[in-house]
C-alpha cells in the first residue's frame, strides 16, 4: 500500500512539473512534508542540497532520495519511475502534435501564462528553503549573497560555486 501512495504522490508530483527542478520542490515540499510527513522540513532541506550535489535533475534525485527513505531500493526506483513517467507521456503527446498547434494563439497563450507561475514557483521554493532553515544565521547569508553574485557576474561553473561555498563552510562554521 505504501508503495501504491509513493507512486501516486510522485506520480502527481511529475504531472504538475512545470518548469523543470527548482519549480518542482514546493510540490514535493508540500506533498512530501505537508500532506503525508514523510520527510520534516530540515530532513527536506537536507534532500534539496544532496539532490543538487549529486549529478541529475533534481526532481529525480528529491524522488529517489525521499523513495529510499520511504522504502528502501524498491521505494527509491517507484519514486523515480513515478515522478519521470507523467512527463515521459505529456512530452510524447505534446511532440507528436506540436507541429499542428505550434502557431496557435491558444496554445501559445497558455504558454505565456504558465512562464510567470514558473517562476513564482522557483521563487517560493527559495523562500521556502530560506525560512525554513536553509539558511540560519548571517555567514550562512552572506554565503548565499556571495554565491549569487559570482553566479550572475562571473558566470562560474554552478558545480565549483557549490565546492568553494563547501570548503567556505568548512573553513568558518
Amino acid at each position: 500500500m505504501i508503495l501504491l501512495r509513493l507512486f501516486l504522490a510522485f506520480a502527481q508530483i511529475g504531472f504538475f512539473a512545470f518548469g523543470g527542478g527548482y519549480a518542482i520542490l514546493p510540490l514535493i515540499e508540500k506533498e512530501i512534508v505537508n500532506n503525508l510527513h514523510w520527510l520534516t522540513h530540515k530532513e527536506f532541506l537536507e534532500v534539496v542540497t544532496i539532490s543538487q550535489l549529486t549529478p541529475g535533475p533534481i526532481a529525480i534525485n528529491s524522488a529517489t532520495f525521499v523513495g529510499y527513505k520511504v522504502c528502501g531500493v524498491i521505494g527509491s526506483a517507484v519514486a523515480t519511475v513515478s515522478v519521470c513517467l507523467p512527463p515521459v507521456i505529456l512530452v510524447s503527446i505534446v511532440v507528436r502534435f506540436l507541429k499542428r498547434f505550434e502557431a496557435n494563439i491558444w496554445v501559445n497563450s497558455v504558454i505565456k501564462g504558465l512562464r510567470p507561475a514558473v517562476v513564482a514557483l522557483i521563487a517560493s521554493a527559495a523562500y521556502s528553503l530560506v525560512k525554513g532553515g536553509g539558511i540560519t544565521e548571517v555567514k550562512g547569508l552572506a554565503i548565499a549573497i556571495i554565491s549569487f553574485i559570482i553566479l550572475r557576474t562571473k558566470k562560474l561553473d554552478p558545480i565549483l560555486v557549490l565546492i568553494l561555498a563547501g570548503i567556505v563552510g568548512i573553513i568558518i562554521y
